[in-house]
């Protein structure tokens, strides 16, 4: 009996002790929730933070493909002496508006390089170079770009075609074409690119220089997006 009363005893005060433990396990855990929840409240509001200051942020501007940037260059390039793969820079020469803001400035800088340079042979053969935009500078960011060529090449003995070159090809061949018809207008189109470039031409032998100052134009070929400032 008295042993039978001591195993009750002992029952009792195991179970007594099982309880308390589950009762101060389930409190320490009520106790760390808050603090889980105070931990994840700050990132909620950082995100919240973020994407108002996304919202807030203007739009960039997109200039849109087939656009024509006017430059000039800021040094002399020939035929004879360069070579595809060949770095320039150029200052942009007119503004570029989008929606009543000004996405590319006047003096802008651009850069560029020689897709293709071919000196003009000794005896026979023409010569060829062609130039296309790389990036354009804004606000002191620059801008990845593809243009079409600003190119030239001379053909025989001297005879020569240009296209994209300041725009004096177009205007030529309608002046051209006016004095006389077609052939005039062939004419009229090296006559144009000749004097639209201010600088570029040909040279006694037959090689093509753009020199320091010859206006440019290229057009996008993909839209940019310019960040406001």
């Amino acid at each position: 009996m008295i042993r039978r009363c001591g195993s009750i005893v002992v029952c009792s005060l195991f179970l007594g002790f099982f309880i308390a433990g589950c009762q101060g396990q389930k409190s320490a855990d009520q106790q760390s929730e808050p603090d889980a929840t105070a931990t994840s409240a700050p990132s909620a509001a950082e995100s919240a933070k973020s994407a108002v200051k996304r919202a807030l942020e203007p739009k960039p501007l997109v200039v849109p493909a087939d656009t024509v940037i006017a430059v000039v260059l800021d040094q002399a390039i020939s035929s004879k002496s360069a070579h595809p793969g060949d770095k320039f820079s150029a200052t942009v020469e007119n503004p570029i508006e989008i929606e009543g803001k000004v996405a590319i400035p006047k003096g802008a800088r651009a850069d560029g390089v020689v897709r293709d340079a071919k000196a003009a042979g000794r005896f026979k053969g023409g010569a060829t170079l062609a130039l296309e935009l790389t990036s354009i500078t804004v606000a002191g960011r620059d801008y990845e770009v593809q243009t079409s060529s600003a190119a030239q090449s001379s053909k025989g003995k001297g005879k020569r075609t240009a296209a994209m070159v300041g725009g004096g090809a177009a205007g030529g061949a309608a002046i051209g074409g006016i004095a006389g018809g077609g052939k005039g207008a062939a004419i009229g189109a090296l006559i144009g690119a000749a004097a639209g470039t201010g600088g570029a031409g040909l040279t006694g032998n037959r090689d093509i220089t753009f020199g320091a100052e010859t206006p440019l134009d290229f057009k996008l070929l993909q839209p940019v997006k310019i960040r406001e400032k």
